[in-house]
């Protein structure tokens, strides 16, 4: 049997660039290469496409996250293909291991239908209504899901008065990802500051109560059509961090996964159920990790949906699958089958 030719993508423009390529890091390193030959291919944070050699570095040296560089090669996506340094080099499918602006809000997803490549995750629309939290709050509503109350407040609109809050609450972009530009703030005075941080990532922001309770993930894969869920695992944060933000999820070794959650059976099933729930109201195709808290009094509150986790071998998403008996590899495998189905 022929090997398929798998393009695996990342950087890109958002925030999350850097986060991006040690994903794809992952997704390189845990390739079935006896079925499929990857084609790496890196966008620039200005958003330039280029090739890039197999053992590009995509992982943390010295504390220093990897990057993608320019370096003179010129990448175009064309139907079926890409072209490189005007040579055509016909594509099977394409692992799109962007995460945030570009990547998860349905334009790259656009582009790649647009070529009539098969690629691996959500479509437009859903990647679109996933990315923007207030949008994908308003389908699990109506999905009949628990959200946290919240108000969404737009660049040059009349900011809610500070003192009509109860704190703490959260401020973040509306379509921001791995907690760039979110602040807890715990009183009226700091609120502001904020704002203003979080409209640096985004121009529609979120306030929300904040949710006393554990952080719970689980992991959803779609097989033949069919939507199953992980076991649930505990997101655990080092006491010097208020929440699981940028630093704590990537720099400090400050987090760590307890799988599965030492919650009761039957709650864990509901987080479950509620995750394929979550994962279906979107629309979601391939995968998502679904973020819940789960409160002291047993309440299960969506906090949101990611249709293209961290997916490094040792991110969340992964390893609750492989606590589930899905091992890596095999993982990626059927993401990439499920794409070309």
């Amino acid at each position: 049997m022929s090997k398929q030719t798998i393009a695996i993508i990342c950087g890109g423009p958002s925030s999350e660039h850097e986060v991006s390529c040690l994903s794809a890091g992952g997704v390189m390193s845990g390739l079935d290469r006896r079925r499929f030959d990857p084609l790496l291919i890196g966008i620039t944070k200005l958003g330039t496409w280029v090739a890039l050699p197999e053992n590009y570095s995509l992982a943390i040296v010295n504390k220093v996250m990897p990057t993608i560089a320019e370096n003179g090669t010129t990448v175009e996506l064309v139907k079926e293909g890409l072209m490189i340094d005007g040579e055509f080099k016909r594509i099977d499918c394409i692992f799109p291991v962007l995460h945030g602006e570009f990547g998860e809000d349905g334009k790259i997803q656009q582009l790649l239908e647009a070529a009539q490549i098969p690629y691996v995750g959500s479509g437009v629309q859903a990647s679109a209504d996933a990315m923007d939290k207030a949008r994908a709050k308003q389908l699990f509503l109506a999905a009949g899901l628990n959200v946290a109350p919240g108000t969404v407040v737009g660049k040059g609109e009349l900011i809610p008065d500070a003192y009509s809050f109860n704190y703490p609450v959260f401020v973040k972009p509306a379509s921001g990802g791995s907690s760039r530009g979110t602040n807890k703030v715990k009183a009226a005075d700091q609120l502001a500051a904020a704002i203003s941080d979080a409209f640096l990532f985004d121009d529609s922001i979120l306030i929300e109560t904040a949710i006393l309770g554990r952080e719970i993930e689980c992991a959803v894969l779609e097989r033949d059509g069919t939507s199953y869920a992980s076991v649930v695992g505990e997101i655990v944060i080092a006491a010097q961090f208020e929440f699981y933000d940028f630093q704590a999820k990537y720099l400090d070794d400050a987090t760590s996964v307890k799988i599965p959650a030492t919650i009761p059976e039957s709650d864990a099933r509901a987080i479950q159920i509620a995750a394929m729930q979550a994962f279906d109201a979107i629309g979601c195709a391939g995968l998502a990790r679904c973020d819940f808290f789960y409160t002291d009094d047993n309440r299960i509150i969506i906090n949101e949906i990611n249709t293209m986790p961290g997916f490094t071998g040792t991110s969340v998403y992964p390893k609750l699958w492989q606590a589930t008996g899905v091992a890596y590899t095999d993982l990626i495998s059927g993401l990439i089958d499920a794409a070309l189905t």
